[in-house]
């Protein structure tokens, strides 16, 4: 289930993203929002990140040796 939410995160944010591009692109700097699309990237690149760390603590996920 948790592997699940992180991957809808990450989804999330690279669509965050592309919606920041589209928007710096097209629409020219007359708006704002390109700000608030990266803004939410970044606050779900936050939240995604302590998810990660809430998962790792709790034993739900373990990282994979090197």
């Amino acid at each position: 289930m948790v592997k699940i939410i992180i991957l809808a995160g990450l989804i999330a944010v690279v669509l965050s993203l592309a919606s920041g591009l589209f928007f710096l692109v097209y629409d020219k700097g007359e708006s704002k929002k390109m700000v608030n699309a990266l803004s939410v990237r970044v606050g779900l690149s936050v939240l995604l990140f302590l998810l990660l760390l809430l998962a790792w603590s709790q034993g739900m996920i373990k990282p994979h040796g090197m």
